[in-house]
């Protein structure tokens, strides 16, 4: 049943011409009705069906605005660097001990990251961290012994993007308290980092079909890319 505050929104607003993120920022912002602070979304198709090859993307994107979220960030290293996580900010860290608590299903986190040498251990846990995506991954910085970066990108605005099976990606940006400027600036960064993964990839067209933007319990518009992406 569609509420009270859902009928006073705009309707019938995807067969509107598409237009340019900064343009619909404040409509999308207008939109935003609810009790909660709104987050900002981005959802792209992208031409993942290619002859030769399917098109997939997952990689990592440090949004300079931040994401308005905190996020409980866990390692598993050696012994000798609970310290140096422990300081820059990890919020639970173990060895051996905690690799045995995820394996029973022990899962109090929204990122886990990982140093080399416990990466051999921990990779056996893939049928239970894959499915959540929460693997650590070196591409995506989360095994590496520079602890304190990876901590620090984890909690400040680092998101990671990636494309289901039919080339949906979806992406959030912020919240509607955040200022057009932060907004601007993630959306930018996402697009950047698109385009970077265009040319990493041999594929026939445009990376992007359509993109959308929205609000969690708001409507869609359809988004113009400015970049040839």
């Amino acid at each position: 049943m569609t509420s009270k505050r859902f009928k006073k929104l705009p309707e019938k607003t995807n067969t509107l011409p598409a237009d340019n993120f900064e343009k619909l920022l404040n409509q999308i912002k207008k939109n935003c009705t609810t009790k909660f602070d709104e987050s900002v979304d981005l959802s792209f198709q992208i031409n993942n069906k290619q002859k030769k090859n399917e098109i997939n993307i997952r990689t990592i994107v440090n949004l300079p605005g931040g994401t308005g979220k905190k996020v409980k960030v866990a390692v598993v290293c050696e012994e000798s660097k609970i310290s140096e996580a422990q300081a820059s900010g990890a919020d639970v860290v173990g060895g051996d001990d905690f690799i045995e608590k995820i394996k029973s299903g022990e899962m109090n986190f929204e990122k886990l990251i990982c140093t080399p040498s416990m990466m051999v251990k921990l990779s056996k846990l893939g049928k239970v961290l894959g499915p959540k995506g929460l693997m650590p991954n070196p591409k995506l910085g989360s095994v590496t012994e520079d602890l304190k970066t990876a901590i620090s990108n984890a909690k400040s605005g680092q998101v990671e993007i990636r494309n289901d099976k039919d080339g949906n990606l979806g992406v959030s940006i912020g919240k509607k308290s955040f200022n057009d400027d932060q907004l601007i600036k993630n959306y930018n960064a996402v697009l950047d980092t698109l385009e970077k993964e265009k040319s990493n990839h041999t594929l026939k067209g445009d990376l992007i079909k359509s993109a959308f933007i929205t609000s969690t319990m708001g409507v869609s518009y359809k988004l113009k890319i400015d970049k040839n992406i």
